[in-house]
């Protein structure tokens, strides 16, 4: 009987969402209320509830929404010593740069990290820079990204530059920043639960969450970071860098050794940490859901 009544309730909101896409809805939160519930009711999975939402939102949000700001904007210098540019792209880790001259308003075009790695190899004569460089593509900040999304798709680009109203470079976008609205954050094998704080792993190092606030941090590790201006880990290293941290860098302090493993334009997101010295052996720890960072 119970299975009669999940059929007879799924028959009647699969009659009602049907109803919906012929014009009997008036609107968009009408439409996406009745998602909502099908994921309730276990009709469609939760995650692909989530992700038709995150479809809608990107017709509601601007470039200026999800773009990297110029500021933040990982480029290459177009006089750069060729081995200098190597190490930088390695650094990075990125698979495109925005060549810039004397300043990021004048972007010479885009560098992939494969063209690069293809003209070094082994016994090729050195090439030189502008030879390897694509044309760079220029959108408004105030494109919607379901138009860029088409445009990213149908161009057969991944990266665009962002220009304000004055012709001036405001920042940079690609497309897994459009993606990441719909199917959320595109995570590696360095990515920790926004919960979880510290993961030991097994070559005795630990993976730590920029977000750990540094009170936590000082009792797991018995040390003593402070800074008025910053509660949280990867605050910390911000601040004590003077700048957003980037993939690969290093910072030793109070015997312990930070490696930034992930991170993105904004901000940094794990460290790997060595050499520590816990002060009762450190397990995985947890934030706590109701304890503010």
């Amino acid at each position: 009987m119970s299975e009669d009544r999940s059929s007879e309730r799924s028959r009647s909101w699969w009659e009602r969402f049907t109803q919906s896409l012929r014009g009997n809805v008036d609107d968009q939160e009408s439409l996406l209320e009745l998602i909502r519930e099908a994921s309730e009711r276990e009709v469609i999975d939760a995650e692909a509830a989530r992700m038709i939402d995150g479809i809608f939102r990107i017709g509601d949000l601007t470039v200026r929404d999800v773009m990297i700001p110029r500021a933040q904007m990982e480029v290459v210098e177009i006089d750069s010593p060729l081995p200098e540019i190597i190490a930088r792209v390695v650094e990075q880790g990125h698979s495109r740069f925005p060549v810039v001259g004397e300043d990021r308003d004048d972007v010479q075009g885009i560098l992939l990290a494969k063209d690069l790695l293809r003209a070094c190899r082994q016994g090729a004569p050195i090439p030189e820079l502008r030879e390897l460089l694509r044309p760079a593509t220029y959108i408004p900040e105030s494109k919607h990204l379901d138009h860029l999304l088409y445009e990213f798709r149908t161009g057969r680009h991944h990266m665009a530059l962002v220009v304000d109203e004055y012709g001036g470079v405001a920042g940079l976008v690609t497309i897994e920043d459009v993606l990441e609205i719909i199917v959320g954050e595109i995570e590696d094998e360095y990515d920790i639960d926004e919960d979880v704080m510290i993961i030991p792993r097994e070559d005795g190092d630990y993976l730590v969450n920029a977000l750990i606030p540094l009170e936590d941090f000082n009792a797991a590790f018995a040390v003593h970071l402070e800074d008025e201006d910053a509660d949280t880990l990867g605050g910390w290293v911000s601040r004590q860098l003077g700048h957003v941290p980037r993939v690969g860098e290093k910072l030793s302090v109070q015997g312990l050794h930070l490696e930034v493993l992930r991170a993105d334009r904004r901000r940094v997101q794990t460290f790997r940490l060595s050499s520590p010295s816990p002060a009762a052996g450190v397990m995985a720890v947890e934030r706590d859901p109701q304890a503010g960072l």
